[in-house]
C-alpha cells in the first residue's frame, strides 16, 4: 500500500514538499478489523489546521504521521462481522488502503444512485457542513437574506443552494474571479455573486449589504466576518464553518474583530461548527440531499486528479485560489 505522510510541521502556505509518499506492506488483519481499498480521497481545507504544531479543533499530526483525509472505497478483506467484503464505506486516510476496526468516522455507503465520489463531497463532510450549518446553527428561516463566503467551494455552493430551496429571500455569494461568480448565478442559482478580486469589491459589497444580512455562512475567516458585522440585521446569525484565509497565518497575525459592539446592539449570535456533532443525523440528511442531486435541484462541480501522488499538489492548490469545486483524487 501507499500513503501520504507529513514530512515537517508547516508554517505558512503548504507546499507539496511538505509531504511524501510512503510504501509499506499491507498489515495482517487482527480480530475485528477489515481492509478497505480506496477509490477516491478528498482534499479538505480543514486538514491544514492539523499540519502545524499548535492545537486546533483537532490535535496536530506528528511529523512522519500519515495524513488524515476523507476517503471512500470497498471492503476487500474482513475479520469484522459488521463489515462484509464487497461493502463500500467512507472513512479517513490519505492512502491506497486503510485498515479499520469500524470506530471513529466510518460509515457504510448506501445505494442512493449517485456517483461514488460524492460520498466524500456533497454527501460527506462538505455537504453535511452546509446542511447542518444552515439548519442547526443558523436556524435558517423563510425570508432570510443570506451571505455565503467562499461560495464557489463545495461547502459554500451547497449552503447557498440549500438556503434558496429552504426559503431564503436572497442568497449572495462571495467568490474569487469572474468565472466562479458567473457559475454561482447562472448554474447554482445564487441571486448575486461578488468577486472579491475585483477592484470595486468594497463598493459592490457595500451595495449588496444595504438590505442587511440575517445569516452569514462564513468559510473564510475573521477579516470577512468583521467586514460583514456592521451589516448584520437584528438577531442575525453568523455560522463559522471554515477559515481558509486564516489557516496559514500565525495566530498572532490573524486579523481581529473590531466591530464587536454589533453583537450587543443587534443581539447577534456567532457559533462555530464541527459537523461530527451531527453524525446521528447524517443518514437522513444524505438521503434527502441525494434526492435533490438526482433531480438537479442541487448542482456541484468536481475536479478529479489521478493517482495518490497527485494528492499533495491538489491539496496545496486549495490555498492559491486555483481550485473550483470539490477536489478529489481517484486513487
Amino acid at each position: 500500500m501507499k500513503r501520504i505522510v507529513l514530512v515537517r510541521h508547516i508554517e505558512g502556505v503548504p507546499t507539496p514538499d511538505d509531504f511524501r509518499v510512503e510504501r509499506l506492506p499491507i498489515p495482517a488483519l487482527g480480530d475485528g478489523q477489515f481492509l478497505v481499498k480506496n477509490d477516491f480521497v478528498s482534499c479538505d481545507p480543514g486538514t491544514r489546521s492539523r499540519l502545524s504544531p499548535g492545537a486546533s479543533y483537532a490535535p496536530p499530526l506528528a511529523v512522519g504521521a500519515p495524513v488524515d483525509g476523507f476517503c471512500v472505497g470497498e471492503v476487500i478483506e474482513s475479520r469484522n462481522a459488521r463489515f462484509a467484503v464487497g461493502e463500500r464505506v467512507m472513512l479517513s486516510g490519505w492512502a491506497t488502503h486503510v485498515v479499520s476496526n469500524g470506530r471513529g468516522y466510518c460509515l457504510k455507503v448506501p445505494d442512493l444512485d449517485v456517483p461514488e465520489s460524492l460520498w466524500i463531497g456533497l454527501l460527506g463532510v462538505p455537504g453535511m457542513t452546509a446542511w447542518f450549518g444552515l439548519r442547526r446553527v443558523a436556524q435558517l428561516q423563510a425570508g432570510d437574506r443570506v451571505l455565503v463566503t467562499s461560495a464557489a467551494g463545495p461547502v459554500g455552493a451547497t449552503a447557498g443552494q440549500l438556503a434558496k430551496l429552504w426559503g431564503a429571500s436572497e442568497v449572495v455569494g462571495i467568490a474569487g474571479g469572474a468565472e466562479k461568480c458567473a457559475w454561482l448565478t447562472e448554474v447554482a442559482g445564487f441571486d448575486r455573486a461578488i468577486d472579491y478580486k475585483a477592484p470595486d469589491f468594497e463598493a459592490t459589497f457595500a451595495d449588496a449589504s444595504a438590505g442587511g444580512w440575517d445569516v452569514m455562512f462564513d468559510n473564510v475567516g475573521n477579516a470577512m466576518i468583521d467586514r460583514a458585522l456592521p451589516h448584520m440585521k437584528l438577531r442575525g446569525r453568523i455560522v463559522v464553518s471554515g477559515q481558509v484565509a486564516d489557516y496559514n497565518t500565525p495566530v498572532d497575525r490573524v486579523p481581529g474583530l473590531k466591530h464587536t459592539a454589533q453583537f450587543i446592539a443587534k443581539r447577534l449570535r456567532m457559533e462555530g461548527l464541527v459537523v461530527f456533532d451531527d453524525l446521528p443525523g447524517f443518514a437522513g440528511a444524505q438521503a434527502e440531499l441525494a434526492g435533490l442531486i438526482r433531480s438537479g435541484a442541487v448542482v456541484y462541480r468536481e475536479e478529479v486528479f489521478e493517482g495518490l501522488a497527485s494528492l499533495p499538489a491538489a491539496f496545496c492548490g486549495l490555498f492559491s485560489g486555483a481550485s473550483f469545486g470539490r477536489r478529489v483524487v481517484r486513487v
